[in-house]
């Protein structure tokens, strides 16, 4: 399991923007579906190009249309730094959230889950083209979100944008970039401002820790950096901390020191160093904020106390919720049920927000 992908699962002791436990996870009584888009001579804000750029998606459920044809019922969930669509079938978010009756019911609503650029199935360095892929950023990222959803599978409105750190940022650009496109907005996990303070440090010291190891070789390596890899997902596991949780289920020294070895060992089992420098460093450009002004769907925000990477002692969500003209912010009191920043994949903590929500943008 890669170091970035457990993060964003929301595991208690993981970082879910950052996700390494996003491996494949297993679609019981789902019945989900899986595709490629490929939008040809994708131009990327950088101005490189890419003949063929690939969107791997899941679905689950049926398009549901109007009168007119369109699209009524579709739900876009994006995923964490690392991450894939395939995390959300994790019991803690897809047992709560898709059954019957429960909020996105698959036989109601049609949910949406891409491999964003450089995840996943989708195109990324480690197909072949290593640093030479382009430098992507969360511009081109919701770009190929947006031409997924639009040209890949037909629907030009969105019931609900929901999104889970790197996609909880992701849902900031979308209200912005499309206002109209959508009912509602869900970002969980996120601040819409520039990465920067400790947030950026801990990402930049991870970029720095991979290329500093001589078996990168400037990407070009034979054999996996993994001294850069360990120091990584060393940083990583800090990152995605929960301290009530980490307390109760490591209790002694000896279960801290397993839990360790243990974790560094998973995380560099299938990491790709040039995957993990690209995905990590595609924030640098973030900075939603002064366009909030331009989102006019309902939002519910959803942060909770114990998130290393948005620590609610800075206050920010406070001030930049006041300029969504809809929009509510919910932080969560860090408690046994919480889960540091991967408090955003335990459905159960913030469900009945998601109903409000609904409820309030229904039509």
């Amino acid at each position: 399991m890669n170091a970035f992908r457990r993060l964003a699962l929301g595991v208690a002791l993981a970082l879910a923007a950052a996700g390494a436990a996003y491996a494949q996870a297993p679609k019981p009584q789902w019945d989900a579906r899986e595709g490629d888009f490929t939008v040809r001579d994708f131009r990327f804000r950088t101005g490189e190009t890419l003949p063929q750029l690939r969107i791997h998606y899941t679905t689950l459920g049926k398009p549901a249309r109007d009168a007119q044809g369109h699209v009524t019922n579709a739900v876009l969930i994006l995923h964490g730094t690392g991450g894939t669509g395939q995390q959300f079938f994790r019991p803690q978010f897809a047992s709560v959230l898709f059954g019957p009756g429960q909020l996105l019911d698959t036989s109601r609503y049609f949910i949406i889950l891409p491999d964003d650029i450089g995840h996943g199935k989708s195109s990324k360095p480690s197909d072949g083209l290593r640093m030479h892929f382009p430098k992507y950023d969360y511009g081109d990222m919701v770009e190929a979100e947006h031409r997924l959803v639009t040209q890949g599978l037909g629907v030009d409105h969105l019931r609900l944008v929901m999104g889970t750190s790197m996609g909880c940022m992701h849902a900031f650009m979308w209200g912005e970039a499309f206002p109209t496109d959508m009912d509602a907005l869900m970002p969980l996990a996120c601040l819409p401002v520039p990465l920067a303070g400790r947030n950026r440090m801990w990402r930049a010291m991870t970029i720095q820790a991979i290329e500093a190891d001589p078996a990168w070789k400037g990407g070009d390596y034979g054999q996996q950096p993994l001294q850069g890899l360990r120091t990584a997902a060393d940083l990583t596991a800090i990152a995605g901390s929960a301290p009530l949780q980490m307390q109760k289920t490591l209790p002694t020294r000896e279960a801290a020191d397993k839990y360790a070895a243990d974790y560094v060992g998973s995380s560099l089992a299938d990491a790709d160093a040039n995957d993990e420098i690209y995905y990590i460093d595609a924030s640098r450009t973030y900075d939603p904020e002064p366009d909030l002004g331009r989102i006019v769907a309902p939002v519910m925000w959803i942060n909770s106390a114990d998130d290393f990477i948005n620590p609610p002692e800075l206050g920010i969500a406070e001030q930049e919720v006041k300029k969504i003209r809809n929009a509510r912010f919910i932080l969560i009191p860090a408690s046994m049920a919480t889960h540091g920043h991967g408090t955003h994949t335990w459905a159960a903590v913030w469900q009945d927000h998601l109903a409000e929500l609904l409820k309030a943008s229904a039509h």
